[in-house]
């Protein structure tokens, strides 16, 4: 659900620009005021941790994951006023609330699933986690955009606010049950007592972690401005001349490839597989996960087979990162940068499959900036974690700048911005790689283990 109604932005955002006449750096405020949401609660969970000790420390992590619930439960019932009145700014403060729920999720849900085993394996664990959240933006373009695109849209076919109220209602009553089901299950606890709260700004000593954060806002913002265009993108006559309805079976494909990627990731980063059982696993998840999202999609095998070749670019990547969240994560952003390249210096066919290649190869990257962010922090775990979710702001800040890029020099040209952010990531990839082990050794002498 998480990864559902985030992906859902992505249909928003063109038929809000429609609805409300919008430019294209207007329609990008859906992002900003979702994203910004992440930035502004995590700054308040990160200012009261530093006065007051880590919230979650004290509530547990498991009433952290329902209060996020509701609170994102509540942004999606706030759609009906939204819709009701016709309001583009009602619509951006739904958003915002929607966007501080899982501003909470983002710290809590995190956190808790690396603390949920050894360290070394808290990126295998994340991938696994991420993947079913990108199965939830693998089928938010397809079935988000029948019910709004088409389901509930107007009788003669035109845009309509109204469209909206059904769909998010649906999701909020969702939510909700999701909320009673983890209600009624024993989840284990990792709550901090007494004395052992974490006061003061300690997490910020770590160099890696403040490369984290930066690396973060650079992964968020660039997967959040590749997506929020390629519907704007694949519409481009240079490019495929495609209209809204058949573009966002193209955008599944773009976040499926990140729930490929991702199932490879739990599987390449977990130290507990022989080599020989890994590219066996691997086979097996990466054919499986292909035939569901041939099953979802409303495209023709022809049409998705290219597909296959990224698959295959994904199995080397992995293999000569040799299970290194760190190598493994420079690898892919120094892919995407070249696949960035090729969508704006090609047209057609190849431009198309360019940026739709992007998805598969953001699969692993924010399992493992988040993991490699926070390793080691060990009683700043959560701080650090609302530190890096913060970074989230990325993807409020990024799709703005990409918007006005695309007003003023066209969409296809615009995608330098996204080129930028996975240089730093890439960047950040190369840094943990070499100096991680010496930062890690630091900690572990300053917490006298």
């Amino acid at each position: 659900m998480w990864g559902f109604i985030t992906c859902m932005n992505d249909i928003l955002i063109p038929y809000l620009k429609q609805l409300f006449n919008l430019t294209f750096f207007q329609s990008m405020l859906v992002q900003f005021c979702f994203f910004g949401a992440y930035f502004i609660g995590s700054l308040i969970y990160f200012l009261i941790s530093t006065t007051n000790g880590d919230p979650i420390d004290k509530v547990g992590y498991k009433k952290g994951i329902l209060f996020g619930i509701f609170l994102a439960a509540l942004g999606c019932v706030l759609f009906y006023p939204a819709a009701s009145f016709a309001s583009y700014p009602l619509f951006l403060g739904a958003l915002f609330i929607l966007g501080l729920g899982f501003t909470v999720l983002q710290i809590t849900a995190n956190a808790y699933v690396s603390l949920l085993g050894p360290e070394d394996s808290a990126s295998s664990r994340l991938n696994m986690t991420q993947a079913f959240n990108a199965f939830g933006t693998t089928i938010a373009p397809v079935l988000g955009g029948h019910l709004i695109f088409e389901l509930f849209s107007a009788p003669d076919g035109s845009f309509s606010a109204a469209a909206t109220k059904i769909p998010y209602l649906i999701f909020a009553a969702i939510l909700l049950l999701v909320a009673l089901l983890i209600s009624r299950v024993k989840l284990p606890d990792f709550q901090v007592k007494g004395e052992e709260l974490v006061k003061g700004f300690g997490a910020l000593q770590h160099n890696h972690l403040r490369f984290g954060v930066l690396a973060m806002f650079c992964y968020v913002g660039g997967e959040v401005a590749v997506g929020s265009f390629i519907i704007s993108f694949l519409e481009q006559p240079q490019v495929m001349n495609l209209s809204e309805v058949v573009s966002k079976n193209y955008l599944s494909l773009y976040w499926g490839g990140a729930m490929i990627g991702r199932f490879l990731g739990a599987i390449s980063l977990n130290h507990s597989i022989s080599q020989g059982k890994k590219a066996l696993y691997m086979f097996g998840a990466a054919a499986a996960v292909f035939l569901v999202i041939f099953s979802i999609v409303d495209l023709t095998f022809a049409q998705i087979s290219f597909f296959l070749v990224f698959i295959a670019l994904n199995f080397v990547a992995f293999f000569v990162g040799k299970s290194a969240p760190a190598r493994t994560l420079s690898i892919f952003a120094g892919i995407n940068v070249l696949l960035l390249i090729s969508a704006m210096l090609n047209h057609g066919e190849m431009a198309m499959y360019s940026i739709l290649g992007i998805g598969i190869f953001n699969s692993i990257m924010f399992s493992n900036i988040y993991t490699l962010a926070i390793s080691g922090l060990g009683k700043y775990t959560s701080q650090g974690s609302s530190l890096v979710v913060m970074a989230i702001l990325g993807g409020a800040i990024v799709p703005i700048f990409q918007g006005y890029l695309a007003d003023t020099f066209g969409v296809q040209h615009s995608f330098i911005i996204p080129v930028f952010c996975y240089l730093v990531i890439l960047i950040f990839g190369a840094y943990c790689t070499k100096y991680l082990s010496h930062v890690k050794q630091d900690v572990d002498a300053k917490s006298g283990h």
